[in-house]
């Protein structure tokens, strides 16, 4: 269903279901019903600001209904917020020197908990042969208390890591002395 500028939106859910398309192709209007929801915040001048990811935890909390609970309450779907690369929180907390800021990448690995170091050295190999350097690790710290049982049972190890775009990236950032030593 398409609506114009000028359309009126349903005002029930009768008149909502009245409106829909007939079946064509793999569609089928049998299917539909209640969707998740999902929302967004930002500030389109790019300023990085604390009051908009305030907002955006608050729509996340909102947004309970999301379709992707179990049977325990207290367990989650995982949802979260996307936000630009916090550079100076990194700097502070990462325990390792950064390249300037756009000349990085930071991910967050699901590691199996009590492998050691077995996960992140695969990782890092595997980045190497996509030409790509590993900067370092940091384990991301949690509160366990905040999940539910049927999230205890499996819990992760969880890891950022800190990546360069490639070993090239990293050759010409180390000449310019912008890399650790």
């Amino acid at each position: 269903m398409v609506f114009t500028p000028n359309s009126a939106t349903p005002d029930s859910a009768a008149e909502l279901e009245s409106q829909k398309s007939p079946g064509a192709g793999l569609y089928d209007p049998q299917f539909e019903h209640d969707a998740c929801g999902v929302g967004m915040v930002a500030d389109l001048s790019g300023r990085r600001k604390h009051s908009t990811v305030a907002q955006a935890l608050t729509v996340l909390r909102n947004l309970d209904h999301r379709g992707a609970k179990g049977a325990d309450p207290e367990t989650g779907d995982g949802a979260g917020i996307l936000t630009q690369i916090p550079d100076e929180f990194f700097r502070a907390v990462c325990g390792f020197r950064l390249p300037p800021p756009g000349h990085y990448a930071a991910g967050l690995a699901f590691l199996p908990p009590g492998s050691g170091n077995q996960a992140q050295e695969r990782i890092e190999e595997i980045a190497r042969l996509e030409s790509l350097a590993v900067l370092g690790w940091r384990e991301v710290p949690h509160d366990a208390a905040a999940c539910g049982a049927g999230s205890l049972a499996v819990l992760p190890r969880l890891a950022a890591i800190r990546r360069i775009d490639s070993w090239r990236s990293w050759h010409r950032l180390g000449q310019e002395g912008l890399l650790p030593a």
